[in-house]
């Protein structure tokens, strides 16, 4: 035992020893814990505090906030195909069209319709809406590098190659003249990013143009599934593209040869409606044909400063039924 005391009671010491000089530092550690517990709780608001507040003070308060915009609205749909067929009855010689139209493009008055409100495929004719917006959002000369997936799409290709670069007014030139689906879609690429964007701005412009008929599905028309529009709708987003001299250019050309790279080197482009040279003063637009749509035509032409825009979807006869049309209208004008 004696022993056992002698090697404690010398430990205790230092334990009471090392007490004693740590004690002030505790007194302090404590001493800033109980200042800063009365700190925070002095600064803290009362939830109280605000209601209890001047309605002078918030009113000042409320002045400096900045006010939230309004949410812009939706812009006014535009009518841009009008008034009851002025020339209804008149057209004696039968037509093959399933549905067609004939309108005065300088006005958007309706001169003659069978069944203009028919919703019904419209194969490549979905490309005027395509060039429509593509032109708005794509530059001339803007250089595009085509995606993998533009060189798979189906039917009519003119054979881009992914990763080449073209620039873009020569794929305009393709898609309106010689009608490849590889060149606009990939035209819808540069100008939306995916084709589910550019066909969302395809479908949001049609309801801005009141094409009311209309559902768009594809940039091309190349799938008729969900890709249908009328008469009445297609001659409205004619006469819209219409006031856009890049378009009227494009559509009016009959043939076109442009430069490329290696090893191509040139590629020439036909286009591929014959109103440009069957029908004096025809200046456009745009065939179409798939085995849903049968045979589709738009068709404007301009005589003696005026011009008409003639649409006929599903005929056997496009092209006379085209120029029936517009030998009515340019009669009635004399």
């Amino acid at each position: 035992m004696e022993g056992y005391s002698r090697r404690v009671l010398p430990r205790r010491r230092r334990y009471r020893y090392r007490h004693r000089r740590l004690a002030p530092l505790w007194l302090v550690v404590a001493a800033a814990f109980v200042v800063g517990a009365w700190t925070g709780v002095a600064h803290k608001t009362p939830p109280a505090a605000h209601a209890s507040a001047p309605p002078a003070a918030l009113a000042r308060v409320a002045e400096t906030l900045p006010s939230p915009k309004p949410a812009a609205p939706p812009p006014k749909p535009i009518v841009l195909i009008h008034g009851a067929p002025l020339l209804a009855g008149k057209l004696h010689v039968p037509i093959a069209a399933a549905a067609a139209i004939l309108v005065d493009a300088d006005t958007g008055q309706v001169l003659w319709a069978r069944h203009p409100h028919q919703r019904r495929e419209i194969a490549s004719t979905t490309k005027i809406m395509t060039a429509l917006l593509a032109l708005r959002n794509v530059g001339w000369h803007q250089l595009i590098t085509v995606a993998p997936q533009v060189t798979r799409v189906p039917l009519v290709r003119e054979g881009l190659r992914a990763g080449e670069q073209v620039q873009a007014w020569k794929l305009f030139y393709a898609m309106l003249l010689y009608s490849g689906n590889d060149d606009a879609l990939q035209l819808a690429l540069a100008a939306a990013g995916t084709q589910p964007a550019f066909v969302r701005e395809m479908n949001a412009e049609a309801a801005h143009l009141s094409m009311h008929d209309t559902h768009y599905a594809s940039t091309s028309g190349v799938v008729d599934k969900d890709n249908y529009s009328s008469a009445w709708d297609v001659a409205a987003v004619t006469r819209e593209a219409l006031q856009n001299p890049v378009f009227r250019k494009i559509v009016r050309t009959p043939r076109i040869e442009v430069p490329w790279s290696a090893p191509t080197y040139s590629k020439i482009y036909v286009n591929n409606n014959l109103m440009l040279r069957l029908y004096p003063g025809a200046t456009g637009v745009k065939t179409g044909y798939t085995h849903l749509s049968g045979w589709c035509l738009v068709t404007s032409a301009t005589r003696r400063g005026h011009t008409l825009i003639s649409v006929v979807l599903d005929s056997g006869d496009m092209y006379n039924d085209s120029k029936k049309l517009l030998d009515l209208g340019f009669a009635s004008l004399r």
